[in-house]
């Protein structure tokens, strides 16, 4: 994946009348997941920003309370590339991708941001593009190549997801379809159930016809 660099700033204002006005700064609140999981009592003393999650079994999961400006995620929010973001809070570096974001129902602005803090040692599940290469042998007979899944769910160390899953689709026959569980990716768990289909070579109305005249002749 490609890293996208972002600048954020702790949040220590909570609570929805300190987010009000943060995004009348034109900023948006953000919450970093997937943080350290400690044993309770914890008492070391949390950085700024960071709250402590009670998960049961005598652990916590820490969290962190972050802000961001509108124009600082706008090239990472709207694009169909997906990054790896390096955070910079107060000069520490953190890696996370993005988990979820919550646009105004009317104007489709953001009004929050979910991230999750990745690592080289533990899986993350994320979608990543689908790109089809090849010309289909349905495709040469008549028909017409469907895309019906633009994105794969995959789950790997976040190093190894690529920027886009490619497909090739030289074999793909006149009105045959590519499921999930046909495809294969080195390194790569793919999470969506093994029947989805991916892509379709449709019969069109003159591949039709031109199966009917062959059967005829």
């Amino acid at each position: 994946m490609k890293v996208f660099q972002l600048t954020a700033e702790p949040r220590t204002d909570l609570g929805k009348k300190a987010a009000k006005l943060i995004r009348k700064e034109d900023k948006i609140p953000v919450v970093l997941n997937g943080g350290a999981i400690v044993e309770l009592p914890y008492t070391t003393a949390l950085k700024p920003g960071e709250k402590l999650i009670e998960i049961g079994n005598g652990k916590g999961l820490i969290t962190t309370d972050l802000v961001v400006t509108q124009d600082a995620v706008r090239k990472l929010i709207y694009t169909p590339d997906i990054f790896a973001i390096e955070l910079d809070v107060n000069g520490e570096k953190r890696m996370a991708v993005l988990k979820d974001i919550q646009f105004h129902p009317v104007k489709d602005t953001i009004l929050h941001i979910d991230l999750l803090e990745v690592n080289d040692k533990k899986p993350v599940t994320i979608e990543v593009p689908v790109k089809l290469e090849g010309h289909a042998e349905g495709v040469k007979a008549g028909g017409k190549l469907t895309l019906s899944m633009k994105k794969i769910k995959v789950r790997a160390i976040y190093t190894e997801i690529p920027e886009r899953v490619v497909i090739n689709v030289d074999n793909l026959g006149l009105g045959k379809t590519l499921q999930i569980g046909d495809l294969h990716f080195e390194g790569l768990q793919l999470m969506n159930a093994k029947n989805a289909v991916v892509c379709a070579v449709q019969l069109t109305r003159a591949a039709r016809g031109a199966q009917a005249a062959a059967a005829n002749a």
